[in-house]
């Protein structure tokens, strides 16, 4: 193991983990999108990592929130890229009906994962700051999505780098809830 490493925390460790996690999110979620939108073969390759990254999440908590703690954010999390899936092919087909019922889907879970993650932690994660957090997240991919599809690419760009700085915070936030709320695994 690298000495530089050895030196770092177990908090800083944690906190660059968790960074991990969510920086595939976003960087296989984009993988999907530039793949859907342009109907490449890998496309099921990409979705599949996708859903990998789910699992890895959920791994990543089972430790502190337990195996069926764990296990539910992986359904949740898997549920949020299949609506995410379905917003896109909608928005590709240009079928606004079944856009409008996906959105609506894919929101209804952001939410649901809000409030199933502020249960868990509460006190670092309130609700309220929770559904910002997710709903800024859907956002943010949405317009990423739609600048691919129509083919904007300097907003498709800009959109990217939107999710990345979102993702790195929502990261950081759940990890310093994380460590607030179980500080012995961090001494």
């Amino acid at each position: 193991m690298n000495q530089k490493v050895k030196e770092l925390s177990r908090d800083t460790l944690f906190r660059l983990a968790m960074r991990k996690l969510w920086e595939d999110h976003i960087v296989w979620t984009r993988q999907v999108i530039v793949s859907a939108a342009a109907g490449l073969p890998d496309l099921n390759f990409a979705v599949d990592r996708l859903m990998q990254n789910q699992v890895d999440i959920g791994n990543a908590v089972k430790p502190f929130y337990g195996e069926v703690a764990g296990d539910k954010l992986i359904s949740l999390l898997k549920e949020h890229i299949s609506g995410a899936y379905e917003v896109l092919s909608a928005a590709k087909a240009g079928d606004n009906p079944r856009l409008d019922a996906a959105s609506k889907a894919w929101y209804k879970n952001a939410d649901d994962i809000a409030i199933f993650l502020s249960g868990a932690n509460p006190h670092n994660w309130p609700v309220d700051h929770m559904k910002m957090h997710m709903k800024d997240h859907l956002d943010l991919t949405l317009a990423e999505a739609v600048a691919r599809l129509q083919m904007k690419w300097a907003d498709d760009v800009a959109a990217y780098e939107r999710v990345h700085q979102q993702i790195l915070g929502m990261a950081d936030m759940l990890a310093d809830g994380i460590i607030a709320q179980f500080p012995e695994k961090f001494s």
